[in-house]
């Protein structure tokens, strides 16, 4: 049930976001650095730049990165049970076939931490540093 009202309520932020309801004009800038990793190409990592309103979620950066660099695209799908799930990154997608998926990571001093919540929750805090990593899941 918790898990249930958590993205519920993170999805109606979200569609107050994209309503306009609410602004950023006035409100201090977060900067984060993202980094793109592809476990399974010989691509080499991409980082980039953004910010996000203080208090503000994830996917925030993420627009605001697409908006501004032409090389970084992201799509996301809506799950009515858990939200949002970022489904490809610079024309890259998940599959459930092929058993891929974009892991979201906080890293801090080369350790990392997958985060317990999606784009549309996560609030990233100053200078923190997010890698989307494309990778695989085994089925048990």
């Amino acid at each position: 049930m918790a898990l249930r009202t958590t993205a519920l309520l993170c999805l109606s932020f979200l569609l107050l976001l994209t309503r306009g309801t609410l602004t950023d004009e006035g409100l201090a800038s977060v900067p984060i650095t993202l980094t793109v990793e592809n476990e399974l190409s010989n691509v080499s990592p991409e980082s980039y730049s953004s910010s996000v309103v203080e208090g503000g979620v994830l996917l925030g950066a993420l627009r605001r990165l697409q908006e501004t660099q032409q090389d970084f695209k992201f799509t996301v799908t809506v799950d009515p049970n858990f939200g949002l799930f970022l489904e490809s990154v610079n024309g890259v997608s998940g599959n459930e076939q092929d058993q891929t998926y974009w892991e979201i990571l906080s890293e801090s001093s080369g350790e990392y931490t997958r985060l317990d919540v999606g784009i549309g929750c996560y609030t990233p805090a100053a200078n923190e540093h997010i890698v989307l990593r494309f990778s695989t899941w085994s089925k048990q």
